[in-house]
């Protein structure tokens, strides 16, 4: 089973509040990973992180200057992974192509200081065609090996795929996921925590045999967010993710 991790843009508001309160409250809960998504003050996360015995593996960040890279060094990031594309990049075989040439010089960039990059999905990447297959699978057959998918299993299930099935025509470009739940819809409202709505997250995990990584996310949600992110906390280590 991948490990477990949490998307610090799902608590955002406490995190632009009091980032060391905010990292000390998911601590407390039982997280010992976070994802940030904003690398601007590199020592004063990394100091933050340490102070609530937090890692940071992997992160969100746009990938076109090179100085992100030295500050995700700082942070002690492993895996950089590139958030969001425009939807309208991924309506034809040459707006894949565009992604996966900027991907590629970012993975360039980003072995110059012995990481990684990947990318994580929205809806759109799976909702749209190119031939006779998802738009996503377009850009992961043209990647270089070593660029990974961190695959947002909701927006896929939102876009209209199997997750299960995607997951295994994806194969072992997957390494990283972000687990979220709810009625699959794009009303973000409405998510709920990990095993209250409609995701088949068990068939999920067993089906991304190459995930090293299973980051909680909330885009939004109306209850309380620490509460909704231990809740899915507990759910996700009674399936073996920790």
């Amino acid at each position: 089973m991948p490990a477990l991790s949490v998307q610090l843009y799902s608590i955002r508001d406490a995190v632009a509040a009091d980032l060391p309160g905010a990292l000390a409250r998911l601590a407390e809960i039982g997280f010992s990973r976070v994802e940030p998504f904003d690398l601007s003050d590199p020592e004063r996360l990394r100091d933050a992180l340490a102070g609530a015995g937090l890692t940071a593996t992997s992160a969100h960040a746009q990938l076109d200057d090179e100085r992100i890279f030295e500050a995700a060094a700082t942070v002690g990031v492993e895996t950089l992974i590139l958030p969001f594309t425009p939807p309208e990049r991924w309506t034809s075989a040459a707006g894949v192509d565009g992604v996966v040439e900027e991907l590629a010089r970012a993975a360039d960039a980003a072995d110059r200081h012995g990481l990684r990059v990947g990318y994580h999905n929205h809806q759109w990447e799976l909702a749209n065609r190119v031939g006779d297959r998802s738009a996503l699978e377009h850009l992961a057959g043209r990647l270089p090996p070593e660029v990974v998918l961190e695959l947002d299993t909701y927006w896929a299930a939102v876009g209209g795929e199997d997750v299960p099935d995607l997951l295994a025509r994806l194969g072992d470009r997957v390494r990283l996921l972000h687990l979220k739940d709810g009625p699959i819809s794009d009303d973000t409202a409405a998510q709920l925590p990990l095993g209250s709505g409609a995701m088949p997250v068990a068939a999920v995990l067993e089906a991304a045999t190459a995930a090293e990584l299973a980051v909680l996310e909330f885009d939004d949600y109306a209850g309380d967010l620490f509460e909704g992110l231990a809740a899915g906390r507990a759910f996700a280590d009674g399936l073996g993710v920790r």
